[in-house]
This record gives C-alpha cells, structure tokens and sequence, in this order.
C-alpha cells in the first residue's frame, strides 16, 4: 500500500471534520480539480483508509445519560474464552467500544445506558450470564472532558 502524500492527509482530515461537504469544496479545499480529488477519495476508500461514512449521534440527546467503563476479568484466558466473550459483547448495542487489555485484565469496555437501572438491567441480564467471566469492576463518567472521532492524521 503506498504511503498518505500530505495531500491524502489533508483529504482525511477534512472528511473526518465533515464528511458530507462536496467534491467541489473538498478539491477546493486541499487544491486540486474535482476528478483528481475525487480518484484520490476513491483509491483512500478502496484501500480501506475511509472505511465508512456515518452521523455522529449526541449521546445525551436521545436520552443515553450515563458512560461506563467496565473491565473485565476472565477466569481463562484461552482462545476458546477469548472467542466465546467476544461474539457475544459484540452483538449488544450497548456495548459502543470492546478493547483486549494487557494488565490485570483482560477487556476493557465503554457502555452507554439511559439511567442507572437500564444499566443494572444491562449487567444483570447481559454481561452477568456469560460464562467465564471472573469479575466485573464498573466505572461510571462524571463528565466527559474530550471526545473524538478523528484521528490525527
């Protein structure tokens, strides 16, 4: 895969801020004509640098108040394990972010929840009926201080 030219990262870096400006505006933007900026577009999503394009949705706004942190300890840590607790965190909308951790445990998730009993509700009928699981230790965000979707390019 050839390496991001300064203009790519400029393209990036536009499309991360606001993805649905025209090729007009973005060629304008990083200087070039609309087709060459356009083939660049192209190549960076066939490549898979642009991945997808999505609406960031405001958390609070549709009424999901609370984060959480949640980090997980297994009882194993065998492939089997690993597996099993993936296919099913991954399946609950829920659960935004699901990291594999070094340290003292092993996953480290990021889960949004109305209130606290949807939360509650959550463990109890989610995350607690999953075999393997050794301990779960919750926190919850106060506030949130930085939140991102683009990265530095």
């Amino acid at each position: 895969m050839p390496a991001l030219d300064a203009i790519d990262r400029k393209i990036l870096a536009l499309l991360q801020t606001d993805s649905r400006m025209t090729m007009q505006e973005l060629a304008d933007k990083v200087g070039l004509s609309v087709s060459p900026c356009h083939r660049r577009v192209k190549l960076l999503e066939e490549r898979g640098v642009i991945s997808r394009y999505i609406a960031t949705v405001d958390q609070k706004s549709i009424g999901l108040h609370v984060s959480v942190f949640i980090s997980i300890k297994l009882a194993r840590q065998k492939e089997e394990d690993l597996n099993r607790f993936a296919r099913a965190i991954s399946k609950w909308d829920e659960v935004l972010e699901c990291y594999l951790m070094t340290g003292n445990r092993d996953y480290l998730l990021r889960v949004v929840a109305a209130d606290l009993s949807s939360y509650e509700a959550f463990l109890k009928n989610k995350l607690t009926r999953l075999d393997g699981i050794a301990s779960i230790e919750s926190s919850f965000a106060l506030s949130q201080v930085k939140y991102s979707t683009a990265l530095p390019v």
